[in-house]
């Protein structure tokens, strides 16, 4: 394998954790590169399948396209639990807790670390330890798919924020890292996988097993882009700088939402669009059904997913007048 991250590993860890984390100081943490966001999850998933006591994973319903067949693929059996809530538009808690409550002990659970894809909502703080507690009297374990750190906050410690509660209270926990969006190397496949183990002895046994499965997949993630990372991680200037671009592009997703909100209570179309400023990170589930999808799409040439899904990060201020005019005709016309 190549050794391109080798040298910025604590960094890399750093990002969803902090240097001083116990975990990092007693080499409890053993960390990967992977082919991005994809190639993390992959990775993670066929380990885990050859060397864990459990072959069920959980995810949430729903959840980004391609996670059932990543995880289908690597050998495991795919479940879901509650996640969203149509009506409200928002997290459903209570069905999340329950579903989790009748997995069966040590089952996997995929967790999105933050800005959450496709429906743009997170637990909150409060209800994030929840879930931490719940899972660990369970023994369920966690598996986290870290695709938009800095996206839905703009701040990388604040989105981390899910992640750090559980690899501070000493269980084991799985993490996939994509570099592509908060990086913009979306070409370049860079991503990681972090296992926090038991011990240090573990986590070298895990590495080594880690090894074993990239070798035959893919032998060697590429070098470029991976070098670009360690560049930025390693330079204290570099690292500022990239922060606070990160922070303005965060800034603009969120104040595109409030202009889309506004604009839409101006032109007073019906409904409750509070779930616009509600919901983070690039997405939003609108709440608009594939019928009114499809109007829009036919009338006004706007394109989504039929699920009413958009991208924030595609809209701008000339753009939204347009939007809105199109959600409120298909919303009356279209009940």
């Amino acid at each position: 394998m190549t050794h391109t991250m080798d040298g910025v590993i604590s960094y890399v860890i750093s990002i969803f954790t902090c240097l001083d984390s116990p975990a990092i100081q007693e080499n409890r943490v053993t960390t990967v590169q992977c082919l991005s966001g994809t190639g993390s999850l992959r990775v993670g998933g066929e380990f885990l399948a050859r060397h864990y006591h459990q072959r069920t994973i959980y995810i949430p319903q729903p959840t980004w396209g391609n996670h059932p067949k990543v995880f289908t693929l690597a050998g495991l059996s795919v479940k879901t639990f509650r996640y969203y809530d149509p009506v409200t538009r928002g997290l459903n808690f209570q069905g999340l807790l329950e579903d989790l409550r009748s997995a069966p002990s040590g089952a996997i659970v995929l967790l999105h670390a933050c800005a959450h894809n496709p429906t743009g909502v997170d637990p909150t703080p409060q209800q994030w330890e929840q879930i931490r507690q719940l899972m660990r009297s369970k023994a369920l374990l966690p598996f986290f798919d870290s695709a938009y750190q800095g996206f839905a906050s703009g701040n990388l410690d604040a989105d981390a924020h899910s992640v750090r509660l559980f690899v501070g209270d000493g269980g084991e926990c799985l993490i996939a890292q994509s570099y592509a969006k908060n990086m913009g190397l979306y070409g370049e496949r860079v991503g990681a996988l972090s296992i926090v183990c038991k011990s240090a002895d573990v986590a070298s046994r895990v590495e080594s097993q880690l090894k074993l499965v990239i070798r035959p997949m893919y032998s060697n993630p590429p070098i470029h882009g991976a070098s670009i990372v360690a560049t930025i991680l390693k330079d204290r200037n570099m690292y500022q700088e990239w922060i606070i671009e990160l922070k303005a592009m965060a800034d603009r997703i969120i104040n595109m939402r409030h202009q889309l909100f506004d604009a839409l209570r101006s032109r007073g179309t019906p409904g409750d669009w509070s779930h616009i400023i509600k919901q983070i990170g690039m997405f939003t589930f609108t709440g608009l059904n594939s019928e009114q999808v499809a109007f829009m799409t036919k009338e006004y040439h706007i394109y989504m997913t039929s699920d009413g899904r958009i991208s924030m990060a595609g809209l701008s201020s000339r753009t939204v007048p347009h939007l809105v005019e199109a959600i409120h005709a298909a919303v009356t016309r279209l009940v």
